[in-house]
């Protein structure tokens, strides 16, 4: 409770010292600016010589000048330091545009979750016809067995490779069915023979 106290009563103390700076540094350049302005001004003869005098409010008119420019320092020290305050010490405004960053992230999410959910909608409609189409024509057909999509063009790309060509056991059944009734009917004909042979 003490430090909560205490961390107010310094930041009201430290808001009263930048405004102090901010009051002596704008009377320090109003003040040096009106002197050299006077200083311009032609006086008539004193019993310090021209050249004298002439060279004194030169020199002042440096110095003058010199406050004017550590003023303007000291001013933008200050605006620095009041921009570290804010910074530091301003937490509503902080936490105001942390809420608002993190809206905007919100809504940017929400907007990317619809995009996702619509072109999961479209694919997945896209992906229904395309099934569709595919059971409904012969490709997807194997021996009276619908086959799924993948398993399907895995055979059809096997039908036109050498390998399986090649291999008898890859033939195609109505090939195979044909080769077997052209072996059968030759077994029949040379049984037929060696009979006749033995007859005679």
């Amino acid at each position: 409770m003490a430090t909560q106290r205490v961390l107010p009563q310094s930041k009201e103390t430290l808001l009263q010292n930048y405004n102090k700076r901010l009051k002596d540094d704008i009377r320090s350049i109003l003040d040096n600016f009106t002197e050299i302005i006077k200083t311009a001004k032609v006086e008539d003869e004193t019993q310090v010589s021209r050249a004298t005098q002439a060279e004194q409010d030169h020199y002042e008119m440096h110095v003058r000048a010199a406050n004017i420019v550590r003023a303007g320092e000291s001013l933008m020290k200050l605006v620095s330091d009041l921009k570290q305050f804010l910074i530091l010490n301003d937490f509503p405004s902080v936490n105001e545009a942390i809420n608002q960053r993190n809206q905007q992230l919100r809504t940017l999410q929400e907007e990317c979750d619809k995009k996702l959910i619509s072109l999961r909608d479209e694919i997945a409609i896209d992906l229904y016809e395309l099934e569709e189409e595919y059971y409904s024509s012969s490709c997807g057909q194997w021996d009276g067995v619908e086959l799924p999509l993948c398993e399907a063009f895995h055979r059809q790309d096997s039908w036109g490779s050498p390998e399986t060509t090649s291999d008898p056991s890859c033939a195609n059944p109505e090939d195979s069915d044909h080769l077997g009734t052209q072996e059968s009917m030759q077994r029949h004909l040379n049984s037929h023979g060696s009979s006749t042979s033995e007859q005679s």
